[in-house]
């Protein structure tokens, strides 16, 4: 292949995007403690290699990694999870698999390599064992029951009670004590299920999850004096936790985005919305009168 023409550059944009995710890899399997996961690492780093070597073969030439795409996916992988950051870097690799299939049309064997080695490499990124990933639905209990009842509570109490640092307290002892109920039924249901999973870890990790949503909604209450910017506010919070968690759940376990994302905002905001209504109605029934701010 000529050097210069648009199928070598092609070639050569292949073989630095092979060499970079080699160097990922690698690096990620210098810095895991877990044996299983580090062998899994460099096997797919190896693979990585393979397919630089593969068209090495065709450009003769030495390309060196892209430095920053390096750090970049390592320390998301470090700090969202080695899972998630892997998942992301293979759904990140559109242009490379259009470049693939370019330069497969002048040397078909290109197609039939990658396409065995990315299988592969697939089969490799699912038996990686991350324990923050077999506690997921126990990350999910703690969010979207803080987002569901928590939003709504505050709806409820910002018409009801008309002072903000009162729905701020109001709203962090009803999140806190929630918390707590929520971590020990999580711990009850789950040395019930006698699994392998720790009952100690899977509340922990429903309990911060609820805690952390928790502040993160009442923040607002706690800054601003307008009882409706604070509302909206905390809405907003509510879809913007909802979005972040169902793109980090749809890329670690490979499920739909866009459902799963709609389907949470529309439980948490319709909840919200009714128990907003509730606030009017029993402030007027009892007839509460609290000062504002």
């Amino acid at each position: 292949m000529k050097e210069g023409s648009p199928d070598f550059v092609k070639l050569l944009a292949a073989q630095k995007n092979e060499i970079t995710e080699y160097f990922i890899y690698r690096k990620l399997s210098r810095s895991v403690k877990n044996p299983h996961n580090r062998n899994i690492l460099r096997r797919i780093s190896q693979d990585e290699l393979k397919h630089y070597n593969f068209w090495k073969r065709h450009t003769h030439r030495d390309v060196g990694p892209n430095r920053l795409k390096v750090w970049k996916y390592f320390l998301i992988s470090k700090i969202f999870g080695i899972t998630f950051g892997i998942k992301l870097l293979e759904r990140g690799e559109k242009q490379a698999q259009l470049t693939y299939e370019e330069i497969s049309r002048s040397m078909p064997e290109a197609q039939i390599v990658i396409k065995d080695e990315n299988e592969h490499e697939r089969q490799l990124i699912n038996l990686i064992d991350e324990e923050r990933l077999k506690y997921i639905g126990s990350m999910v209990l703690g969010l979207s029951d803080a987002l569901v009842e928590l939003t709504g509570a505050l709806a409820g109490f910002t018409f009801a009670l008309q002072n903000t640092r009162l729905i701020a307290a109001t709203g962090l002892i009803t999140g806190i004590a929630a918390s707590l109920s929520m971590a020990a039924s999580e711990y009850l249901s789950v040395k019930s299920e006698g699994g392998a999973r720790n009952p100690f870890k899977a509340a922990v990790y429903t309990g911060i999850t609820y805690v952390m949503t928790v502040l993160f909604l009442i923040l607002p209450y706690l800054i601003f004096k307008n009882l409706y910017l604070c509302l909206g506010i905390t809405v907003f919070n509510a879809i913007l936790v909802i979005l972040i968690f169902t793109f980090y759940i749809s890329v670690a376990r490979d499920i739909p985005f866009r459902k799963r994302f709609l389907e949470m905002a529309l439980i948490s905001l319709g909840i919200a919305s009714l128990t907003f209504i509730i606030g009017f109605i029993i402030r007027g029934l009892l007839n509460i009168e609290v000062g504002l701010d």
